[in-house]
């Protein structure tokens, strides 16, 4: 599966009959899939096929989805008030010895109010059915669009997350294998601290010095954080290569980038050592703020 951003536009539109659709669609960031539909009024009963449609489509992201709707013709249909006609011709039947007992012309009888109206013509259910049938299809087309969008800037975000990982994984190296990190190096600095001492304060117990050093030495080993950064970098990797919607795993994995970057910095006891894990921070800083967009 490729990857998705969550940010993205698409527009479809279209006619069905004498009717005129339009769907737009915006997509940002979000925790969850957030749908916010705007319906032309009549409409609302296919708000849960439009929100069963997006979620096969998308797990994550701030969904705005506008239809606009308009009749392309207006047809319009006579309605005769039957009760009024009636009430028209019982007068005439009662005035028949008073005034000229002719027909009714037709154009006499559109000059009476409310004989007949005029109103625009509604249309079959089967009309009806095909137009949310062709605008459903107008909005799978317009899903499939943003998500084509989404992908390619997914796709791109996954080039740029690639970098910052090998970025990661390099400065990861240059920690391990910073020379302050060989047992000799700290076997020298800690015997160069415990001379220091004994020789400003010649009754300090000795063996309790080296046991206390040892301890330091111990503590501030980097092993287990370069192992478990080593490990972080081959498991981003994995599920970048992976794709579909990793967003929030990607953005564990950040937190436990920085959790070892945060020990390295508070164990460090050199400047290139200390100078990696700032520069580390910088760099899974970014990453997180990349993952964030991610679906």
């Amino acid at each position: 599966m490729a990857l998705q951003s969550m940010t993205g536009f698409a527009r479809r539109e279209g006619t069905s009959g004498r009717h005129r659709w339009a769907w737009e669609l915006r997509s940002v960031n979000g925790k969850g899939l957030d749908l916010r539909l705007r319906l032309p009024p009549g409409l609302e009963r296919l708000e849960a096929d439009i929100r069963h449609l997006a979620s096969d489509h998308f797990s994550r992201g701030n969904i705005q989805a506008g239809l606009s709707l308009s009749l392309g013709e207006n047809r319009f249909e006579a309605v005769i008030n039957q009760d009024a006609l009636a009430a028209v011709l019982a007068l005439r039947d009662q005035l028949a010895g008073v005034v000229d007992p002719a027909p009714l012309k037709l154009d006499t009888l559109l000059s009476i109010r409310s004989i007949v109206e005029f109103r625009e013509a509604e249309d079959s259910e089967d009309v009806i059915a095909a137009r949310d049938g062709d605008i459903m299809a107008g909005l799978e087309g317009a899903l499939f669009d943003l998500q084509t969008m989404r992908q390619q800037e997914g796709r791109a975000l996954g080039h740029i997350l690639l970098d910052q990982v090998e970025t990661i994984e390099t400065l990861t190296a240059t920690v391990e294998s910073d020379p302050s990190r060989s047992q000799a190096e700290i076997a020298s600095k800690l015997a160069a601290q415990i001379a220091v001492l004994m020789e400003a304060a010649p009754g300090l117990d000795r063996d309790r010095l080296y046991a206390e050093a040892a301890l330091l030495a111990t503590r501030a080993d980097l092993r287990e954080e370069i192992d478990r950064l080593k490990a972080h970098v081959a498991a981003a990797r994995d599920l970048i290569a992976k794709g579909g919607p990793v967003g929030r795993k990607l953005d564990f994995l950040a937190q436990e980038f920085n959790r070892e970057s945060n020990t390295i910095c508070s164990k460090s006891n050199a400047v290139a050592v200390t100078a990696a894990g700032i520069e580390l921070k910088v760099i899974i800083d970014q990453f997180r703020e990349q993952v964030q967009n991610l679906e």
